[in-house]
Formats: C-alpha cells, sequence, structure tokens
C-alpha cells in the first residue's frame, strides 16, 4: 500500500464529516456560553469540549476531524472561556495537561472507531465472500443439469427421425422448460451482479408498489397459466423507494419458487399492504410447506438439491431464495419464511414513502 493512500485512508475527508464537526463544535460553544452567562466560575468549558472532541472523533472517519477538534477545543478554552477572556494564555496552570486530555481523547476514540469501522467492513466481506462461494456452487449445478437434459433430449430427436411425434413433443417441451430455468438463472446471476459491493449503486425512484406486484403476476401466469393466483393490493397508492425490476425478480423467484417446490399446489395467494411505514409484500401458497430443518438455512445459498421439496435434483430453490435476500437487504429491507398450516408464506419488507388516495385497482 503506497504512502499517499495510507494517508488518505488515515486523514479521509468528506463533507458529511465536516459539517457533522461543525454542527457539534458550534452545540459546544453555545453550551459554553450559556453556562458562562449562568455561572461566573470558568471551569465548565473543558469537559464540555472534550465531550464535543469524543463525539466528534467517534461519529467522523480517520483521525482528521477528531485532531482538528481537538486543537480547536483547546484554543476556545484557552481563548474564549478561561479569564482573561479574548487573549491566550499559554502560561495558565493546567493548561499542558489540558491540551494533553483533549489529544489523548481524539486520538484513542478516533483509533477504537476507526478499528471497529474496518472490523465490520471485513466481516462484511467475508459476508459477501461467502455468498457469492455459496452461489457458485449452487449455479453450476442449476446450469449444469439443465443443459445436460437439453443435450440429451435433442440428441434423442436426432438420433431418431423416427420417433412419433408426440414423444418428439414432450422433449420438446422439457428442452424449453430447461431454457427457460436457465433463463432465470441468467437473471439471478444479473441481479447479483447489480447489486455489486455496494448498495449505494442500486438506483432507487418511489414506485408504486401494486404496478410491480401485478407485473410479476402477469408474467407469472403467462408461463403458468394452470395456477390460481389471488392478488391482494391497497385502495391507495403505495409509492416505495425501489429498483423495479430487481424487485419484480424478488416476486417472481417467490412465485416460481412456490411453483416448482411447493408440490401439490392449487392456490397462490399475492398481497402488498403498508405496515407501520413499511411496505409488506407476502406470497403464500397451499403446498406442502418447507421442512422445518431448512428453514433456517433456507435464504444462505448452502442448501443441497436433495433437500429442497421438489426432491427433482434439478431445480435449487436456494439460489433463488439467496438472490431474494440480497435484493431486498440492499432495499433496506427484511425477508423470513413461515410455514403456515397448510403450505408455506414468503414476506419481505421495505421502507415505504407517502400514500395518496387513488381510485381502487382490480388485479385479476
Amino acid at each position: 500500500m503506497s504512502k499517499k493512500k495510507r494517508l488518505s485512508q488515515l486523514f479521509p475527508f468528506s463533507l458529511r464529516d465536516f459539517l457533522l464537526s461543525i454542527a457539534i463544535f458550534f452545540c459546544a460553544v453555545e453550551c459554553c456560553s450559556f453556562f458562562r452567562l449562568a455561572e461566573s466560575s470558568d471551569g465548565f468549558a473543558t469537559p464540555v469540549f472534550i465531550l464535543a472532541v469524543l463525539l466528534i472523533s467517534r461519529f467522523t472517519s480517520g483521525y482528521l476531524f477528531g485532531l482538528v477538534a481537538s486543537l480547536l477545543g483547546v484554543i476556545c478554552v484557552n481563548y474564549i472561556f478561561t479569564y482573561p477572556y479574548l487573549s491566550l494564555n499559554f502560561t495558565l496552570s493546567g493548561y499542558p495537561l489540558s491540551f494533553l486530555a483533549f489529544f489523548m481523547v481524539s486520538i484513542i476514540t478516533s483509533t477504537l472507531t476507526t478499528q471497529a469501522k474496518q472490523q465490520e467492513k471485513l466481516r462484511m466481506e467475508n459476508e459477501k465472500e461467502k455468498m457469492r462461494a455459496n452461489l457458485l456452487r449452487s449455479v453450476s449445478h442449476d446450469i449444469r443439469t439443465p443443459l445436460t437434459s437439453i443435450v440429451g433430449a435433442t440428441s434423442t430427436i436426432l438420433d431418431n427421425p423416427s420417433l412419433p411425434p408426440a414423444e418428439q413433443k414432450e422433449l420438446l417441451e422439457d428442452v424449453r422448460s430447461d431454457a427457460q430455468w436457465l433463463i432465470q438463472v441468467v437473471e439471478n446471476l444479473l441481479s447479483i451482479t447489480r447489486i455489486g459491493s455496494d448498495q449505494a449503486n442500486i438506483k432507487k425512484e418511489p414506485e408504486a408498489a401494486e404496478e410491480i406486484l401485478g407485473e410479476a403476476v402477469r408474467k407469472f401466469r403467462k408461463r403458468y397459466p394452470q395456477v390460481p393466483v389471488e392478488v391482494c393490493a391497497p385502495q391507495e397508492l403505495l409509492l416505495v423507494p425501489m429498483d423495479p425490476i430487481l424487485i419484480e425478480q424478488v416476486l417472481s423467484n417467490l412465485l416460481e419458487n412456490a411453483v416448482l417446490h411447493g408440490k401439490s399446489v392449487s392456490r397462490i395467494q399475492v398481497a402488498v399492504q403498508r405496515e407501520d411505514g413499511w411496505a409488506r409484500f407476502s406470497g403464500a401458497d397451499d403446498g406442502q410447506g418447507i421442512a422445518p430443518d431448512v428453514l433456517p438455512r433456507l435464504f444462505d445459498g448452502t442448501l443441497k438439491h436433495s433437500e429442497t421439496p421438489s426432491g427433482d435434483g434439478k431445480r435449487n430453490m436456494g439460489l433463488g431464495l439467496s438472490v431474494c435476500l440480497a435484493i431486498v437487504r440492499a432495499h433496506g429491507g427484511t425477508m423470513e419464511a413461515q410455514n403456515l398450516d397448510q403450505g408455506a408464506e414468503f414476506t419481505f419488507r421495505l421502507p415505504a414513502t407517502v400514500k395518496k388516495e387513488v381510485s381502487p385497482d382490480e388485479y385479476s
């Protein structure tokens, strides 16, 4: 690591830290001014500015603003709040001790804060690497197995020209199904790359939640017309800051998982509603539910293909749900799953904005 880069990490500058430091320091000056009007003693200034230095060092990055605050704090205490006022006197009793106290508070607090931030950053990077590794393991099977099936089906058709049309049609339908699944896998991987390593990369705009839900349901009905889907949406417009493509991907994954892994699913119910400042999206089915030992690992991408409810070794539920959780978290939301008396329910929540009254929309 170059010396210049190392210095930029230890003494970073940002407008946010600059404004925060000014605000805290201004509050300290105002507080001491108030105390000076109320009391004749000058002893209150030092602890107030030490507290200000501690807060600045704690809530800013690196050492820059903490050290500058400690220097300015000593000057303010000496020049403004110590008699004789408005004059610097470096011969005052206890002055070196005060300067050392400010300096040590700044250094110790900045060091602890920097270490805590580095540890948190390292922990998050480790989690992301673990998720990527799990996704790679899952996707290797998800891509290889359908491709093998496609090659086998097409080889059978090409090698047997006299194959009855009904059998050819069945094989071609299998090829189409596998190809559609591969498209879904690719879309999941593209979603992960869009999320990237920084949540700030996601461009979120206020979108009507019921419209995004309706669009996902329409696409699902086109692919699975035999599965009834009941949609419940609020009568008021529910605006949610989101990337609509990514959230639609989450809804599509949940709907498809219900069909592929729910077994004997005859009905799916999806809903969106406002819940204490959040937009709550939910999807419930009447299938076989989720095994209790699978629930804790449902979203971490570590599920083996044999553990998925479908049990066909061909479709991996864990991959899609890992992508869903990553997208929801990148939007500042939460996600969970639970078993119902009949079937399972997936729920995720996103921070919502204002709501406006509009005429009811029908989603049928």
